[in-house]
């Protein structure tokens, strides 16, 4: 049980996200969030103009798959609004972002400076992908997977799975 008191000190780190799919570059950036925060939230975010492959229950209990054996606490949850008026309800310390490209960076940097703008007091922290991901995004995973592509370099295998089960169905 937390007390007040160490929920004040708690190092409390969120990664957020669309996360349609889950993809081995995600999974790097939370494997390397998690020794920078006592916790872990990864937050999917509700974006209603955005046509995803997975619905938000699915994105949530394929993240919580993949996180299971996780030494850090790691809270999988869904959120819609403004990330950082939620960071500041949930105590959140900072903000963590995943950048593959400067492209990255250029888009992640002017959101980052308004968050501060709006909550000083939290932080955002860019994470560069190892090499091997910096290619990987759920857009180019969906789109090969549209075409039957194999999908399985880029994605734990259930994942694959799950995506391959919603093409078969199309």
């Amino acid at each position: 049980m937390l007390t007040w008191r160490k929920l004040e000190t708690m190092r409390i780190g969120i990664y957020p996200g669309s996360f349609d799919p889950l993809t081995y570059g995600h999974l790097d950036v939370i494997e390397r969030a998690q020794v920078l925060c006592d916790k872990l939230i990864i937050a999917v975010a509700v974006n209603s103009a955005k046509n995803c492959l997975f619905t938000m229950d699915e994105r949530l209990d394929l993240i919580k798959k993949a996180t299971e054996n996780s030494n850090t606490d790691i809270e999988v949850v869904s959120f819609k609004g403004l990330l950082a008026a939620f960071c500041d309800k949930n105590k959140v310390s900072f903000i963590i972002r995943g950048l593959r490209s400067t492209v990255d960076y250029e888009y992640e940097k002017p959101i980052a400076a308004v968050n501060a703008s709006l909550y000083s007091h939290i932080e955002t922290v860019f994470l560069m992908t190892r090499d091997e991901y910096s290619s990987i995004s759920s857009n180019i995973v969906r789109e090969l997977a549209s075409y039957e592509g194999d999908v399985s370099s880029f994605v734990p295998q259930f994942v694959a799975e799950a995506i391959q089960s919603k093409y078969s169905k199309n």
